[in-house]
């Protein structure tokens, strides 16, 4: 590691029910014993993250720690993909990951063992994934950026539901369903992807680059997150009992084996909901970002990282 590389670090003092202000004395240690110069700053919201991640990059940081759950790494990644001084995939982020589900470190087998953490961080080996846009096609929202999945229905759903049970850990995700399953419903949704239209009622869709969500599951036919293409993972009209006898199958991947789900790969998806009085909750990275008719896409290989 270059002795003369100077690191902006970011910490989520609430990630991991509040684990990441606990652990950051030890982090800042071993940082400083491995030889990082660095600048750090604790994050007050999602808003404020983004915030930090504009103002680090127009003061010259191109790398960045970010220490924090999957909701950081989002609002992290939204700071860099939206701001306009440089290259996004030229700005490189090591992950320390402190959070509820860790989802995303997941697929690129980044440990949650802080050592080793900051030990790939050093080691300076950077890949890039592709990064999805979700625009709001009834508002004039800003663009929200997303590096693991996005969903419309359920998963919003549970989300919404999920904060008051995080000190469960990633069972916090399994519980917020099996509450969910008493009071959602099915919603009226059209959904448009190459040249085809699918309208159906529908428990959820799903919009994946990487493998897992929700606390380990599994929810879409994951391929990579390098081929300029979403997973998409429409579960048409799932009952409570569908879901129920199921609920394995979230975790080891065969839900997308049902009949009731269909998949496909795109580069664009839009998807509009039907009916104005159940309009579903959206989610991205496991972050409400809103409710209403998006259109997601790919902006390809725009997050580098530090990885194995």
């Amino acid at each position: 590691m270059s002795s003369s590389k100077k690191w902006f670090v970011i910490i989520n003092p609430t990630s991991g029910n509040g684990k990441a202000k606990k652990y950051w004395p030890k982090i800042q240690r071993l940082l400083i014993s491995n030889g990082f110069s660095f600048e750090f700053q604790f994050t007050k919201s999602g808003n404020h993250n983004i915030e930090l991640i504009h103002i680090a990059v127009n003061q010259g940081f191109n790398n960045i720690i970010c220490v924090g759950g999957d909701g950081t790494i989002h609002n992290t990644v939204n700071g860099i993909v939206s701001q306009k001084t440089v290259a996004s995939s030229s700005i490189n982020v090591g992950i320390i990951p402190i959070g509820t589900g860790n989802d995303w470190v997941k697929t690129h087998a980044i440990p949650k063992h802080i050592k080793k953490a900051i030990s790939i961080i050093k080691n300076e080996k950077i890949i890039s994934q592709d990064i999805g846009k979700i625009e709001f096609l009834d508002s004039q929202k800003p663009p929200v950026f997303f590096n693991n999945l996005a969903g419309v229905g359920f998963d919003g759903y549970v989300v919404s539901k999920v904060g008051k049970y995080k000190h469960f850990g990633a069972l916090a995700y399994l519980i917020g369903a099996i509450l969910g399953l008493f009071s959602f419903k099915n919603f009226e949704v059209d959904v448009v992807a190459n040249s085809q239209r699918i309208t159906t009622k529908s428990l959820m869709v799903l919009i994946g680059l990487c493998k897992y969500s929700g606390g380990g599951m599994q929810l879409t036919e994951f391929t990579n997150a390098t081929n300029g293409l979403l997973d998409i993972s429409i579960a048409k009209n799932f009952s409570k009992l569908d879901i129920l006898k199921n609920l394995a199958k979230l975790f080891n991947g065969s839900i997308v084996k049902l009949k009731k789900v269909e998949t496909l790969k795109t580069n664009t998806v839009t998807i509009t909901c039907k009916s104005k009085s159940n309009i579903p909750f959206i989610q991205a990275d496991g972050e409400l970002i809103g409710t209403g008719d998006i259109k997601a896409s790919i902006v390809p290989k725009a997050f580098s990282f530090y990885t194995k």
